[in-house]
């Protein structure tokens, strides 16, 4: 059975200058591990799910953050660096990948045995999806050179609930990739 790689919102919106939630420069840093990160996976016939924000012009959501990645917008599209990738596009509305998507119905029929998961913010999306894929006992790897996060504190105690207390095994692409 082929494992899953969810990359989570590596979208315009978020990876881009000038949007409202872009995350910065310094997340910009994983981009080429993610890309290593899918070369490597794809070779192994992993199957890749590309987990994408898209929200309604009136979405709740913008009650708390600006509004962004409105449904037909430039924003919510895959970044041009990973779009290239082969995958599926999963769309989403709230933080969890699995939260009224199609996700958990294409796990089932794939039936991984490790799911990978990687892109922005570590301690918002990939928090909650990494929380609702180990909920449905799934082996979860989150390699820390392939998630970000502007808020520094948030990532680093986002990383250490999901392997401390969700009990995700946090690894590191370029380690696997040397020894790998």
């Amino acid at each position: 059975m082929a494992n899953a790689v969810l990359i989570i919102d590596m979208l315009k919106g978020f990876m881009e200058a000038g949007h409202p939630l872009y995350v910065g420069d310094k997340a910009r840093g994983i981009i080429p591990n993610v890309q290593g990160l899918l070369e490597r996976e794809l070779e192994q016939g992993v199957k890749v799910f590309f987990i994408c924000d898209r929200h309604d012009p009136d979405d709740l959501e913008f009650k708390m953050f600006p509004p962004h990645c409105i449904a037909g917008t430039p924003e919510a599209e895959v970044i041009p660096e990973l779009a290239r990738y082969p995958g599926e596009v999963i769309t989403k509305k709230r933080y969890s990948a699995f939260f009224n998507t199609v996700l958990e119905a294409r796990l089932k029929q794939l039936r991984p045995d490790k799911i990978t998961v990687c892109g922005v913010l570590t301690n918002i999306c990939v928090l909650h999806t990494v929380a609702d894929a180990r909920n449905r006992d799934y082996y979860v790897e989150v390699p820390v050179d392939c998630v970000a996060s502007p808020d520094e504190k948030g990532h680093h105690f986002a990383l250490e609930h999901m392997e401390k207390i969700l009990g995700a095994k946090v690894t590191r692409f370029k380690e696997a990739k040397a020894n790998g």
